[in-house]
């Protein structure tokens, strides 16, 4: 599950930046090459559009970044540690020969 969080997260990074590199803030970019008023997409349309798709695909990148969180395999890496620790040998301190003859 969590792996499709990710490739579905890749894919809107990839989708909002050609959104966002396709704007122009200066009045240009895809909006200012549509010259005539009244066509079907017309330059404030076009505008609107592109500004209604980066809100809407930041929003859902954060909401598939909470998800991902949510959805991280814990248990698995819990355990693991837990296994780890037990079977860690602690070294047993060895009397000095001195101390023994005394």
């Amino acid at each position: 599950m969590y792996g499709l969080f990710v490739i579905l997260i890749l894919i809107v990074c990839v989708l909002l930046a050609v959104v966002v590199l396709v704007q122009n803030s200066k009045g240009g970019g895809l909006a200012a090459n549509f010259s005539a008023p009244n066509q079907i997409l017309g330059v404030r349309r076009t505008t609107d559009f592109l500004e209604k798709a980066t809100w809407w695909l930041a929003a859902i990148l954060i909401v598939l970044s909470l998800c991902a969180t949510m959805a991280i395999p814990r248990h698995s890496v819990e355990s693991e540690i837990e296994s780890n620790l037990n079977n860690i040998e602690m070294p047993v301190p060895s009397t000095p020969q001195s101390a023994q003859a005394q």
